[in-house]
């Protein structure tokens, strides 16, 4: 029997989707003579939650999401999430117009353009909570330029198909800002593979699956790998591995056998579009309008309206619609659910379904949906909407964390968690929203958890180049955050114009 071929590698990255190729683009700028390998079990890269039409789109950046502000007990609007995002987006932005100015992206159109970000609420209680929203954010320079209305003829110059064929007695409201984007994850993860492939260091293997991970006595990962065109099996020996395999990162982290894995446990939620791509339709409308969630649904199911543009084609989604399934991946395994039941999570599992009645009920309800039905929850945002315009396509599938708290005991979180082994050389991402819009900061934290020796090293002056507001909070800063804002906007070809502090304006006018 012919001995297995065995390779070895500095990197090995599980998954070729938004998380992985981030990571990759990093380390080719920060160790450019490591060898890195990739492997996805798909025959396309970014197949799963990174591609378009699986994923939602959005540059989220807390414009519009209402969820991350939250109302408190006492009334007042919750802020720091909102600032936490609209940091982690801005430093993406400024890695991806590195990536323009360095030449490694050509058009930046073939993956982000402006498109404003707007949220929208209907009735008198939620006007009143949009109404201190809005006041609760200008305090912060990050939210400057947004506008606020309740004069329905504001709004429908804004967004037309929202306003017309409305009840003029209809109490609504909306805010509004061109510093949002439409960011398509799929194309620019294809051009971040391309540009590591290229360098001649990276080697991308499709219909590749990793199907094992042992830790050898050196440190060194074991990582076992099926070519599942031939079933050849392979071993890659990596000094270290990085699991972004979405849906399947849990199963694969567990494979790991690190004591962090025996923390958590994952629940499927997936999701449908309304998608409507008539010219005429399509047209009147130009913004990503986010609306109020239904109660116990997860933050992926917050209902918008939103303007896409996927290649050649721009079309309007409408959603998502939670669906359930027992899959992890939207071309996964029935059986998924289950195999990600072990013995050490099965008590938090069972303690967070009893604990999540109102998220049980809303899938249930969400299931159960007619067409008409659907139809009826996009009347709420476009009166005139006709069932002819629209169709039904399915979302991506997405892995919400069960995540087991020594003191707090077991609970279901929404957002995303890094999970790193103790001495650095494994890192895996788990969870969903907002993810891919906040990928340059994630993958940020997981170098300086896995390399912090380097990341505070011999890598600090590139990675300043790089992310020029990284160690600093662009929040408390004008200058800074001008300088960043009105440079990335540029390279980026993005609408906005950054107001100019008013102490530089002065400095402007007296020279």
């Amino acid at each position: 029997m012919a001995k297995r071929k065995e390779i070895e590698t500095d990197v090995v990255l599980i998954g070729a989707g938004i998380m992985s190729a981030t990571l990759g683009a990093f380390i080719n700028e920060l160790e450019p003579g490591h060898s890195i390998h990739i492997f996805e079990r798909l025959g396309r890269v970014a197949g799963e939650s990174s591609d378009a039409w699986n994923n939602a789109g959005t540059g989220h950046a807390a414009l519009c999401e209402l969820n991350y502000t939250p109302e408190q007990e006492d009334g007042t609007i919750e802020t720091k999430k909102a600032l936490d995002i609209i940091e982690q987006f801005e430093q993406s932005k400024q890695f991806w117009a590195y990536l323009v100015k360095d030449g490694q992206i050509g058009d930046p159109k073939d993956f982000i353009r402006t498109v404003p970000h707007m949220s929208f609420v209907r009735g008198e209680d939620d006007v009143h909570y949009l109404r201190k929203r809005y006041k609760a954010l200008q305090q912060f320079r990050l939210f400057k330029g947004m506008e606020y209305s309740e004069d329905p003829e504001v709004i429908k110059n804004w967004i037309p198909l929202v306003v017309e064929g409305r009840e003029s007695s209809e109490k609504i409201a909306t805010t509004y800002t061109e510093l949002g984007t439409d960011v398509d994850y799929g194309a620019l993860t294809r051009i971040f593979i391309d540009n590591m492939v290229e360098r001649g260091n990276t080697e991308l293997h499709l219909l590749h699956e990793v199907y094992d991970l042992i830790r050898e006595d050196d440190g060194r990962w074991k990582v076992k790998v099926k070519n599942l065109s031939t079933g050849e099996k392979t071993i890659y020996y990596s000094r270290f591995v990085f699991i972004g395999a979405g849906g399947g990162s849990l199963h694969l982290l567990q494979d790991s056998d690190i004591p962090e894995s025996k923390l958590y446990g994952g629940f499927p939620v997936g999701g449908q579009w309304l998608v409507c791509s008539n010219p005429e339709i399509v047209r009147k409308h130009h913004a990503k309008v986010y609306g109020q969630a239904s109660v116990g649904a997860p933050p992926m199911s917050v209902p918008h309206l939103d303007t896409r543009v996927m290649g050649e084609e721009t079309s309007i989604l409408f959603g998502p619609f939670a669906t359930f399934s027992t899959k992890f991946l939207k071309e996964g395994s029935y059986w998924d659910l289950f195999e990600s039941i072990k013995y050490w999570n099965i008590v938090s599992l069972m303690r967070v379904g009893l604990k999540n009645y109102e998220l049980e009920k809303y899938l249930v309800q969400q299931v159960s949906l007619s067409f008409e039905d659907r139809l009826e929850a996009l009347r709420v945002f476009y009166p005139e909407a006709r069932a002819e315009d629209w169709k039904l396509e399915e979302a991506g599938q997405r892995v919400q964390i069960i995540y087991k708290d020594a003191e707090k005991g077991a609970s279901l979180q929404f957002g995303t968690e890094i999970v790193t082994s103790e001495d650095g050389t494994i890192g895996a991402l788990l969870g969903a929203s907002p993810g891919a819009s906040t990928s340059v900061s994630i993958m940020l934290t997981l170098l300086e958890r896995c390399f912090p020796d380097r990341f505070h090293g011999k890598w600090k002056e590139k990675l300043k180049i790089m992310i020029p507001s990284l160690g600093q909070h662009l929040e408390e800063n004008e200058a800074l955050c001008y300088q960043v804002r009105t440079e990335t906007c540029d390279l980026l070809q993005l609408n906005w114009k950054e107001p100019v502090p008013a102490g530089l304006a002065v400095s402007a006018n007296a020279g």
